[in-house]
Formats: C-alpha cells, structure tokens, sequence
C-alpha cells in the first residue's frame, strides 16, 4: 500500500488492519500470512503482530495457516445494513415490488466503483438470482449500477470507473462509448436493464431513488429470462416508477420518518 495513506494524521497500525478487512472481504478467500504480508507490501513479522491481535479479537480466523474473516466481521456488517438511514426505512417499498412481481428485488447503493447490497427480498420461484447482502459487483454490469451512474455526470463516470472495465459475461459493457449510450438510454427512459450482463440468463431492472444522501441507492428487480413473458417487461417498470415516486417518504437522514 502507498506511504501516503498513512500520512495526514493516519495511524500505520489501524491503516493496516483496515487493509486486511477490505482485502478479506473483496476476494471472500483465506490468505495464508505470507499472501497478505505480500499484497499489502507489510513486512511478515510486523503482519503477523497484526493479524494475531485481529484473530484475538475475533474480527479473523485461522485454519490451516490461512485467515479468514471472523464473527465480528460479520457484526459489523449487518449493523451497517440495519443502520443504514435508506435501508433501514426501505422495506416496505421492497415488500410492495415483491408482492407485486414475486420476483427477486435489491435495494443497493453506489460506493466507488461498485454496487453495495444492502437489502433484498426473495423471488417466490425455486429459480432464482443468487446474491446475498453486502455483496459487491461492478456497477457498470449491472442495473442497479447503470440506475445510478446515469444520475452523475459522463465526466464523473469516467473517473470513477476502472480501466479496463472487468467483464462478468459475454454480454457485459465494456467498452466505455457503449456503455455512456446505454446511460443516455437509461436517462432518457427513467430505467436501466442488465440484460445478462451481470449473470448468464438473468435479466434485471433498476430505477434510481431520489434520496437526500451522500450516495446514489437504487431498487431492482431480477428475473431469470426464461421467466420473462412479452408483457412482464412492462409491468416491473410500472412497479419499479410507482416505488420511484414513493421513495420521497424516505424523508431525510436525519429525520425519523
């Protein structure tokens, strides 16, 4: 990691320690000491110190000389969800698309790059999407991402996403000129489809929501495409607007409405 994330008043140790959560989290696979000494450019026997007083804390756990998130990691998580302003006022606009469609519905927010689950409910249907909350995708490939890209400005985008852009499936943007004319269509429309570009054979979709919030949120629904008849399309759409115009009864996040 760069010296300069430790400057500016940074604590090294703390610094480091957050490293290793977020590298633990964003593979979701155990490293063995010498993995994570060597992805964080650490020294292994400051590294060590490290990752024992994690495991001691239960925020790490080691097996077979590998560590791996522990409980308290997973504490933390759920807290953000349950603790999150939008989130946590949501259930009943997601309640309302799944009783509606009976599909696979996500609430998700934007951070950096990547679309953070924060919510979801259950298709009714034994087949269905896989995801889980505080699962990260690329945003560009989704439509719960492209939803909330489109509410920021081309040059922003462009700076905020990766070079190259990573690709999920065959049918995944990216090329960055198809993807800004995919989000002039989902400005146009007031929508955005994944049509498999997240996962083979589902196709999703996604209505940003006007919240008062440093971050963009989005709802989705997700459908396996051979679910999809000719006038389903239309429907999820009318559900998705109408949670769209209630989503202003989210109030503010400092309110309790």
């Amino acid at each position: 990691m760069s010296e300069a994330r430790a400057a500016a008043g940074r604590v090294r140790a703390v610094d480091r320690s957050l490293d290793v959560l977020e590298l633990l989290a964003t593979t979701r696979r155990p490293y063995a000491l010498s993995e994570v000494a060597r992805e964080l450019e650490v020294p292994k026997s400051t590294m060590l110190g490290i990752l024992r007083t994690m495991e001691s804390r239960g925020w790490l756990v080691e097996a077979g000389g590998a560590f791996a998130l522990g409980p308290r990691s997973l504490v933390l998580g759920t807290a953000y969800a349950d603790t999150d302003f939008v989130a946590s006022r949501a259930g009943v606009l997601l309640d309302q698309v799944l009783a509606s469609i009976g599909e696979t519905v996500h609430l998700a927010c934007l951070d950096g790059a990547d679309v953070l689950y924060l919510a979801k409910r259950e298709s009714t249907h034994p087949l269905r999407m896989f995801s889980a909350i505080g699962r990260r995708l690329p945003a560009h490939a989704t439509a719960l991402g492209k939803a909330m890209l489109a509410t920021l400005s081309d040059e922003a985008i462009d700076e905020l996403l990766p070079r190259p852009l990573p690709r999920l499936t065959d049918a995944t943007l990216v090329e960055r000129e198809d993807l800004f004319v995919d989000l002039r269509q989902t400005r146009s429309q007031g929508y955005a489809i994944d049509r498999g570009e997240n996962a083979d054979g589902i196709e999703c979709w996604a209505v940003a929501l006007d919240v008062d919030a440093a971050v963009p949120y989005a709802v989705s629904v997700s459908i396996p495409t051979l679910r999809i008849d000719a006038d389903l399309p239309d429907r999820v759409v009318q559900v998705l607007r109408a949670v769209q115009a209630d989503a202003v009864r989210l109030g503010r996040r400092d309110s309790t409405a």
